[in-house]
């Protein structure tokens, strides 16, 4: 499954931006280039990113035309078509920064999924979120094995785990004062579809933990793309007898069922 976008944050803090443009789109742009620390300049100047809110068609074209032979990239309001980059609905918790992007498609969907999200999300978020970032000394000493300590950090934020984000928790120095080493786990399925949206909540989230993922051949990328990015795929006939430690997948298929 390919991506129709890399999703990126850019840290624009005293940066140029272009703003072409004027009324409420452009205004509304120009905020969240305030928001995020940048410089909005105008079309002249030199920057990276520019940001065309012009209604006019034949001039916006023109101006998303010069921008990109001058190897700016630009985000072009209401014309998805002629994007570089789209700029996504945000929500914030502190350093916490959630964007849901819909590739320019539907701005209407990305703002009711934002107003969804905020409802679930609490507001101390942030705090844990800076919590863990003072513990990183103490998580170092306590877990020197970096995959021990990602291990014991996403079992902390599981569901119901000490460190639950939705369930406001934020003591990140209680949790540390008694935390213990993760234990190795397996878990081993046997998927009856191909699709990777049919697959359980369970599997879905050891996919999301899994260190190793060992896996017939016969198991789509689709499914294997469910799993961490950086989790090592193995493709073998069986379990080994010894998996290794951390967090293990093994998926079979049957499309019998």
């Amino acid at each position: 499954m390919s991506l129709g976008s890399l999703p990126l944050f850019v840290r624009l803090n005293g940066r140029p931006v272009i703003l072409v443009g004027e009324g409420e789109p452009a205004e509304a742009k120009r905020r969240l280039l305030d928001r995020a620390g940048a410089q909005v300049v105008g079309e002249e100047a030199q920057a990276a990113l520019a940001i065309v809110a012009i209604e006019d068609e034949d001039k916006a074209q023109a101006a998303i035309a010069r921008l990109k032979a001058r190897g700016v990239l630009v985000n072009a309001v209401d014309r998805p078509a002629a994007c570089d980059f789209t700029l996504p609905a945000i929500v914030e918790r502190g350093p916490v920064i959630v964007a849901i992007g819909t590739g320019g498609v539907s701005a209407g969907l990305a703002a009711a999924l934002r107003q969804r999200l905020e409802t679930l999300l609490p507001a101390g978020l942030g705090t844990l979120a800076e919590g863990l970032y003072a513990a990183r000394a103490g998580l170092r000493a306590r877990f020197p094995d970096g995959a021990e300590r990602r291990r014991a950090i996403g079992a902390a934020l599981s569901p119901g785990g000490a460190l639950d984000p939705l369930a406001g928790e934020t003591d990140v120095a209680a949790w540390l004062a008694g935390v213990a080493r993760p234990a190795a786990q397996v878990a081993t399925f046997v998927l009856t579809s191909t699709d990777p949206d049919d697959l359980t909540l369970r599997q879905a989230r050891a996919l999301a933990a899994a260190d190793r993922v060992y896996h017939r051949v016969d198991v789509p990328p689709a499914i294997l793309d469910r799993a961490r990015a950086d989790a090592v795929r193995i493709a073998s006939d069986a379990l080994p007898t010894e998996p290794g430690e951390g967090q293990i997948v093994d998926l079979a298929m049957d499309l019998r069922a």
